[in-house]
């Protein structure tokens, strides 16, 4: 096996890690252990990103569904660079100083949506709290974008938080009219200074009410990781919090550790007790709800987003 050196970037990812010590690496149960991609589909979904020169959440956060996903042409793009002004100690996406927006990113991401043929995309993106606005005007171009060149597409954003930034940032991008707006608590109020040490729970809560009062009828999704240490009752505490926040829909997915430098997993999470969440969030009122070792913000996302639109109709 040979081990290539770029000569040209000798940045460490994460340098805010370097200092740590290595945890150790908990064995992956059965359950978790997927194929390595490498299919047809894959391939070309591979060649249609990097010909548009379009950074994907897939590759840089190392999502275990990537050959999944993309060999079915599914690949959540994330816009405003690779590199994240944030050191979240889950979080596999480079930590720095980020380069200058790209103006023609909105345009080029709309084309490749169109190029995909995609019924449905998710667009995310790093965190820029080195902009004024937090990037929200590049996000709302981009949203507008892909309705111009890709009309019969429905999109997804999962956004940053917009934390000390004016209300009319998150303003702007809920009013850009995505058909889902999806923001991570990603964890339990206790552990937010060990694991997302830049955000603020109560804030990150804040933003998805803000979603449903500025328009009621568009749809709102949020995340959490387990297996961090939290108990079962602070997750049911969260699920409250976000139904009480009219989130529609919940996503539970296991933390895998991306580095011996990030934080570690304190356990798995069992496929039952997965189960047992979904009963739980069902029962509570969430429109949708996917719990899984596997699940992710974007994963199955276009199905998911069927049945959100079913579920409400029947609802009434």
């Amino acid at each position: 096996m040979a081990t290539v050196i770029n000569t040209l970037d000798r940045r460490p990812r994460h340098p805010e890690k370097q200092a740590r010590p290595d945890s150790p690496r908990l064995p992956k149960p059965d359950w978790l252990r997927v194929r390595a991609p490498g299919s047809p589909g894959y391939l070309e979904t591979r060649d249609i990103v990097k010909a548009h020169g379009l950074v994907t959440v897939c590759e840089e956060a190392a999502c275990p569904n990537i050959g999944e996903c993309w060999s079915v042409k599914h690949a959540t793009m994330m816009i405003m660079g690779d590199t994240c002004t944030r050191a979240c100690a889950f979080c596999n996406v480079r930590t720095g100083a980020p380069d200058p927006l790209d103006p023609t990113e909105p345009e080029r991401v709309g084309l490749a949506v169109a190029k995909m043929g995609l019924a449905h995309v998710v667009i995310t993106s790093v965190d820029r709290d080195d902009l004024a606005d937090g990037g929200a005007l590049h996000f709302a171009e981009t949203v507008r974008a892909i309705r111009r060149l890709a009309p019969g597409a429905t999109i997804e954003i999962l956004t940053p938080d917009f934390l000390r930034k004016p209300a009319s940032a998150a303003e702007a991008v809920i009013d850009s009219g995505p058909d889902v707006f999806n923001h991570n608590l990603e964890t339990v109020p206790r552990l937010y200074l060990g694991v997302r040490p830049g955000a603020r729970y109560f804030a990150s809560l804040r933003l998805l009410e803000r979603v449903k009062e500025r328009d009621p009828l568009q749809f709102t999704k949020s995340g959490l990781m387990v297996g961090l240490g939290e108990a079962k009752e602070e997750v049911m505490q969260v699920m409250d919090d976000m139904r009480s926040a009219g989130v529609d829909f919940i996503t539970i997915g296991q933390y895998l550790q991306p580095t011996p430098k990030h934080v570690p997993i304190d356990r798995y999470v069992s496929p039952e007790e997965f189960k047992a969440y979904e009963a739980i969030a069902w029962a509570k009122g969430f429109l949708m709800v996917s719990a899984s070792p596997f699940t992710r913000s974007s994963h199955h996302a276009g199905e998911d987003f069927a049945r959100l639109k079913a579920a409400r109709a029947a609802a009434g």
